[in-house]
Order: structure tokens, then sequence, then C-alpha cells
């Protein structure tokens, strides 16, 4: 071994290649996922796309606060329209997507999501929030559509590293869209925040329109759509069940950090506290896209919800409170990449876009259902319990998940009694 190498790995010469042969096999996993034909070019394009969208939130409600002049009351109102309108819009985009091709949705959505930006700046805030409900019906599905592509590219084997580092790009984009979002709404203009908005997004749908990533295999494109009673089994809703749990978890943490400093009138650190959680969640993408094995969804889903009910306990300081999202924000990307590629295998290739539909609309309603729980528990209580609340209701929501699917076999296939189909029942519960 080379005197620069001892440097580097220390002087045990067993231990350095010890040392060098895990960072190998690490980086090596994420390599050969990005070296699968189509794989690294849809990550970029992913990550470039998913920015104006994770802005469109905070931009909407800026406009309602600073430009309508309306309460925040009112703005969680059009929010929620558009998150509702989300919800339901998905699987039926989705279906489009199985049945004409990725295009056709990516010109009906782009030209949808234009037109509702460009009229944003001008309505009066009734009108506005029935629109939003058309909009977020109509909005550009990037999330659903990255996940079902890599479904199509990526072997199942890899799955579970491909939907890390998706995971691990969500994360990015969630730190840059709503910082760029905020500071064009608060230093030039709401409207000049939601026109831009606008112009990315259309400029998002054209970036995929040229891209065109596959959303099936040649073999599946005339393949016969299946009876839902085949695929809609108790596996695949006990992973919607925990896709829900895991975001709620996620959501009401959200809320619960800025109420804990808002409480301690620390809420100036409010952007470096949420900055660490995404830290930390990076860090446990990157970790979990390299196992060897992955660890059961519902199994994440609890440890999230468990890791999560004590960090108000421990006080309400920002750095405390940075300390104390360590573990949970260690789970929060492994969690949504388990449950994505979950949900991908049990899909049926022809009905990929339907299903991975109806697996945003499981994000959506956790988002939707984790804010207003958290918060309707602090305004009672204290904000500590909002924490406390989220973690408990996400863990009794994956127990659900985990009795759901006792019987069944991994595929969703029912199980024969007898000892072995026992405990083959037992794990698929957990699995």
């Amino acid at each position: 071994m080379s005197h620069r190498r001892q440097r580097r790995y220390g002087r045990d010469p067993e231990l350095s290649v010890a040392r060098a042969t895990i960072d190998g096999m690490t980086l090596a996993r994420y390599r050969d996922v990005l070296g699968i034909p189509g794989v690294s070019q849809l990550t970029v394009v992913a990550l470039l796309t998913r920015v104006p969208v994770a802005a469109a939130g905070v931009v909407l409600a800026l406009h309602v606060v600073l430009g309508l002049e309306r309460g925040y009351g009112a703005a969680g109102l059009v929010g929620g329209a558009g998150t509702i309108g989300a919800a339901v819009g998905a699987p039926i985009v989705g279906r489009v997507v199985d049945r004409y091709g990725l295009r056709p949705m990516l010109v009906v959505t782009t030209v949808a999501n234009a037109a509702f930006w460009l009229v944003v700046p001008w309505l009066p805030y009734a009108v506005l929030a029935g629109t939003a409900f058309v909009g977020g019906m109509l909005s550009l599905p990037v999330f659903s559509v990255v996940r079902q592509s890599l479904a199509a590219l990526v072997p199942e084997a890899q799955r579970r590293t491909a939907y890390s580092l998706d995971s691990m790009s969500v994360e990015v984009s969630y730190m840059i869209g709503p910082v760029l979002g905020v500071l064009v709404a608060t230093q030039v203009s709401t409207a000049a925040a939601a026109l831009s908005l606008g112009a990315l997004i259309v400029g998002s749908g054209n970036g995929l329109y040229v891209l065109n990533p596959p959303v099936k295999s040649d073999a599946a494109r005339g393949a016969q759509r299946p009876p839902v009673r085949s695929w809609l089994r108790p596996r695949l809703v006990s992973l919607l069940a925990a896709t829900v749990a895991c975001t709620l978890v996620l959501a009401g943490t959200d809320v619960a950090i800025i109420a804990a400093l808002q409480s301690s009138k620390q809420v100036s650190w409010t952007g470096v506290v949420l900055a660490a959680w995404c830290a930390f969640s990076l860090v446990g993408g990157f970790v979990y896209g390299a196992l060897h094995r992955g660890i059961p969804p519902l199994v994440l889903v609890v440890l999230l919800g468990l890791c999560t009910i004590p960090v108000g306990m421990f006080g309400s300081s920002w750095w405390v409170i940075c300390l104390a999202l360590a573990p949970a924000g260690l789970l929060c990307a492994p969690t949504l990449a388990a449950v994505t590629d979950g949900v991908s295998r049990v899909a049926p290739e022809t009905i990929r876009g339907l299903v991975m539909g109806l697996h945003s609309s499981a994000v959506t309603g956790g988002f939707a259902l984790g804010a207003p729980l958290s918060g309707a528990v602090m305004d009672a209580t204290a904000p500590r319990w909002g924490f406390a609340v989220a973690g408990a209701v996400g863990v009794l929501l994956a127990f659900g998940a985990a009795l759901a699917t006792r019987g069944v076999d991994p595929r969703g296939q029912p199980v024969e009694a007898g000892p072995a189909a026992s405990s083959a029942a037992t794990a698929s519960a957990i699995s």
C-alpha cells in the first residue's frame, strides 16, 4: 500500500482495504443505475422540472396573502382546493398516459398550466379558489411520470437505488424551489412570481416532451388492461396506506417545526432547521440506496413515526430541534423510496400510470391530512404535541396496513394455511 493511501485510510492495511471496498460498492450501485441508458438524462430533467413545481404552493399562498391581502386561512383554502384537485386528477392523468402515451398528456397539462398561471394575478379570490381545483386536476405530473419511467427503465433489482436517487432529487428540488418562489414574490411581486412560475412549468413540460422517457416496455404496449380485482389487492392498498402515513408524518412535522420555533421566538431560524432536516434526509437516502438489501416499507414508516414522536419533548431551541430531527430525518428519503419501489413492483405494467397516479394521490392525501391534524392539536395544546400526534398516527396507519396484508404473499396473492404459510404471511405483512 502506498504512503498516500496509508495517510488516507490509516495505518491498518486491512481496515483501509475494507473502507475502500465499502466506498467502491456504495458508489458502484449509483454508477450502475446512472449507467442504464436514459436514466442519467431523466435524473437531470427530473431535478430541473421539479423545482418550479415545488415552488407552486408557496407562490400561490403568498399571492393570496400579499397580492389579494387575505389571511392565511384563505390561502389555505386555495391551497386545499389545488391539493384536492391534484389528488383527484393524478389517477386520471395516469390512465391517459397508459392509454394514449406520454406526449398527448404533456400537451394537455402544459397548456392547462400555462393558462392557469397566466390568469392567476388577475383573478378575484372566489374565482381563484375554484380555478385552483381545476388547475390541480391538470397539474403537470412530473413526480409520477419520473417514477413510472424509472420503473420502465430500471430492472427490479436496481430500483431501490434508483428510487433512493429520485427521493434525494426531490429533497434538492424542495430546498431550491420554495426559496426562489419566496424571493421573487417578496422582492418583486406575487404577480411576477406567478407568471415566472408559469413560464418555468411550461418549460418543464416542453423538456419532458422532448426527452419523452419510456413509460412502459414494448411488450406491454399492446397488452390488454387487466381487471381491477386482479391488481387492486391488499398488498397495493397497504402500500398506498403506508404512503399516506409517511407523508402525513412529514407534513405534520413541517408545521410543528414552524410552531415550535414561533413559540420560542426563534422563527427566523426556520430555514436553517428545515435545511438541516432535508440534509439528514439526503444522507439517509444515499445510504439506503447503497444497501445490499432493502428494509420493508412498513417497518420504515413505523420507525419514522416513532422517531418523530419525541422530537418536541427535548425543547424548542432551534439547535435542539435540529439534533432531535436527525433520526427521523435520516428515515425520510428511505421511506419514500421504499414505498415507491413497492408500488412499482406490484403495479401491472399496462396500467402502471394509473397505479402511480394513485400513489401520487396517496402522497397528496398524506400531506393534506398531516398539516391540519398537527395544527389542530397544537392549537389545543402545545407545539410539542404536534410532533407526537403526527408520529403516532403514522405508526397506527402503518400497523393497520400491515394487518391488511396478513395472509397474502409479497405479490398480493393469497397464501395457503399452515406453519410455513403463516410465517410467509407474517413476513409479507411488514414487507
